[in-house]
C-alpha cells in the first residue's frame, strides 16, 4: 500500500495500537483506535483516567511508535515529528525557556524555517496579538502568570502556523477563571484562523463547550467508545452556552459515557 493518497482528510488514525513491554510483562495501552479529522476542525478527546491519552497522541505525533496501526497526515504515513504540527502541554513552564524573552520564546522555532527577518518579525507581531500578549513581548516567562505563560505557548505555536495543533490537557494547570480565558482564546483562534486543533481533556464540561466533535475512549486497553457530534453554535460564550438544556444534555451524555468506559459496560463494535 502507498503512503501517499489523494485525501481531503487531514488526520487519520486506523486500528492503532501500542504495546510497552517490560520486564514484568507487555501492558496494552491502546487496543484499537480509529478515528479521523478534517481540515479546520476542532475535536475533543475523553476517556477515563489511564486510558491512554497521552500515548495516543505521542503517536499522533511521531514521538512514539506503534505497536500496531497507523497515522496518516494528508494521507502520508507519520513515523517522525511532521513539520505541519505543533504541540502544547499541559507543562507549559517546561516547554518555555526561561532567558528567553517572551518574543525570544516565540521566534525560536520560526528559526528553523526559511525565513527573513521581517517575515518572522511579523509572524511573531501577529502571534503575540492573537493571544493578547503584545504588551508583554520584552518580559521573560518567570515574571508572567501561569495563564499567561500557557498564552506564550500557544503563541508559539499560532506563529509556527501548523496544519494541525494538538494539545494535552494545556488548561488542567491554571485556575478556573484563566481556564475560561484560555478556552475562549482557542475558540477565536479556530474560528478566525480556521485551526485545526485536537484538543485533550478530562474536563467533560470543556470538551463540550470548546469541541465540535467529541471522541469518547474506553478504558485500557483502548478503542474509540464514541464519536459524538455536538450540535452547538459556533458562536458560544461562558455563561450563554453553558446555560443551554442542549449543552447540560450533551455534557451528561458524554460523563455517562466515561461512567460506562470505567465500569467496562461499553460493547465494542465488531466491525
Amino acid at each position: 500500500m502507498p503512503d501517499t493518497q489523494p485525501t481531503d482528510t487531514l488526520l487519520t488514525v486506523e486500528h492503532l495500537k501500542k504495546v510497552y513491554e517490560s520486564s514484568t510483562g507487555n501492558v496494552e495501552a491502546i487496543g484499537d483506535i480509529s478515528f479521523t479529522m478534517n481540515p479546520g476542525e476542532l475535536v475533543c478527546i475523553v476517556g477515563p483516567s489511564g486510558c491512554g491519552k497521552t500515548t495516543l497522541l505521542k503517536c499522533i505525533a511521531g514521538l512514539l511508535a506503534p505497536t500496531a496501526g497507523r497515522v496518516e497526515l494528508h494521507g502520508k504515513t507519520v513515523t517522525a515529528p511532521p513539520p505541519n504540527m505543533a504541540l502544547v502541554f499541559q507543562e507549559y513552564g517546561r516547554s518555555l525557556y526561561p532567558w528567553l524573552t517572551v518574543r525570544g520564546n516565540v521566534e525560536l522555532p520560526l528559526k528553523h524555517k526559511k525565513l527573513s527577518r521581517t517575515e518572522r518579525d511579523t509572524l511573531v507581531d501577529d502571534a503575540l496579538e492573537a493571544v493578547g500578549l503584545g504588551h508583554a513581548h520584552k518580559s521573560y516567562p518567570w515574571q508572567l502568570s501561569g495563564g499567561m505563560q500557557q498564552r506564550v505557548a500557544i503563541a508559539r505555536a499560532v506563529a509556527y502556523q501548523p496544519e494541525v495543533l494538538i494539545m494535552d490537557e494545556p488548561f488542567a494547570a491554571v485556575d478556573a477563571q484563566t481556564r475560561a480565558d484560555l478556552e475562549d482564546l482557542v475558540r477565536r483562534l479556530h474560528l478566525e484562523r480556521g485551526m485545526s486543533i485536537l484538543f485533550v481533556t478530562h474536563d467533560i464540561d470543556e470538551s463540550v463547550y470548546l469541541g465540535e466533535r467529541v471522541v469518547v475512549l474506553s478504558k485500557s486497553p483502548t478503542w474509540v467508545q464514541e464519536d459524538l457530534h455536538i450540535d452547538l453554535d459556533a458562536d458560544r460564550d461562558q455563561i450563554t452556552t453553558r446555560a443551554l438544556p442542549r449543552f447540560t444534555e450533551l455534557r451528561t451524555h458524554v460523563y455517562e459515557q466515561i461512567q460506562r468506559a470505567k465500569r467496562g459496560e461499553a460493547v465494542r463494535p465488531t466491525v
